[in-house]
């Protein structure tokens, strides 16, 4: 079994679970159907991307004894919207305008940046550092991370946010440190780390005109 399909079955299932809590709890109100088109499209994109531009990381073999504890691991995700939907919490409009807004810009860097890595080195492996890997080196998880934080906004509780912090300590950093390990191998690198940021875009600095750029595995 690959790690992707604990992944897609998760991304899958999100849909599906929010609109089960619905129903349990009879919650109908705007915040649950905002927070149910939210996350649940998400995951239904995250299952089209998979077909199109597969992340090659997610490849991965894992043994069925790691597919289990895995995928509990990631349905963390689904405490935001137990808390919402079992709450009866209605987030005004001013978050739920920010929710939205925060959501569709990290879905926009997450899937768009994942592309440009996808084709760009199916076409030309080795080096990129245009478009959304210009000033950051890791673009897509700012994108992941953007996404779940829009999540957490609608649920007006700690918690998620927690959560959020803990994927990003325990599996977003160490990847993107295990990525400038990786690409330390080539001279360029340290001109481009100087002038981006690991997940934070850079945004000052000089660029030399020579293409340098990132193999993003």
């Amino acid at each position: 079994m690959k790690i992707k399909h604990v992944i897609n079955l998760h991304k899958g299932c999100t849909f599906f679970v929010i609109l089960g809590l619905m129903l349990v709890y009879q919650n109908f109100t705007l915040g649950s159907w905002i927070y149910l088109a939210l996350h649940g499209t998400y995951g239904f994109i995250w299952l089209l991307k998979d077909r199109l531009y597969p992340d090659r990381q997610w490849e991965q073999e894992i043994p069925l004894g790691m597919a289990i504890p895995t995928f509990l691991i990631i349905n963390l995700y689904w405490i935001a919207p137990y808390i919402l939907i079992s709450s009866g919490s209605v987030p005004p409009l001013p978050l739920v305008a920010g929710a939205i807004a925060t959501t569709i810009l990290g879905i926009f860097l997450h899937y768009s940046s994942d592309a440009q890595k996808y084709y760009t080195l199916k076409y030309r492996p080795g080096l990129i550092t245009e478009g959304f890997f210009a000033r950051c080196r890791n673009t897509n998880y700012l994108g992941e991370i953007l996404i779940y934080t829009g999540f957490a906004l609608l649920v007006q509780h700690w918690l998620p946010f927690a959560i959020l912090a803990g994927f990003a300590a325990l599996i977003f950093i160490p990847n993107m440190l295990k990525k400038d390990r990786s690409l330390s191998r080539y001279p360029e690198f340290e001109e481009y780390k100087a002038n981006s940021g690991l997940i934070v875009p850079k945004l000052w600095g000089n660029r030399s005109d020579e293409t340098v750029a990132t193999l993003n595995e």
